[in-house]
């Protein structure tokens, strides 16, 4: 499974966050403009996975264990939803 998600281009068009699945665990990658910062987590260390909506777009809070909250902005609302779906569905299997 490699399928790949990616925030709107509506609110940063040129470096949109992305959210990345591998076999063994998933990527996200925050980009800002001249840097990024990928974060690869096995699914076996995620402890919860948090959508915040807004109006428009959506925030994915990412818990991982034993590190830091990961915050991925500006996701579509389905997106969002999709991406927490896949994760729940890996972390549980």
């Amino acid at each position: 499974m490699n399928e790949r998600f990616s925030a709107s281009g509506l609110m940063n068009p040129f470096f949109p966050d992305e959210v990345t699945f591998g076999e063994k665990g998933v990527t996200f990658t925050v980009k800002k403009l001249f840097k990024s910062n990928d974060n690869f987590v096995f699914y076996s260390d995620i402890s919860g996975v948090e959508i915040e909506n807004s109006m428009f777009f959506s925030t994915i809070h990412v818990i991982p264990r034993m590190r830091p909250e990961i915050i991925i902005n500006n996701f579509s609302k389905a997106d969002a939803k999709k991406v927490k779906e896949l994760i729940l569905a890996k972390v549980q299997s």
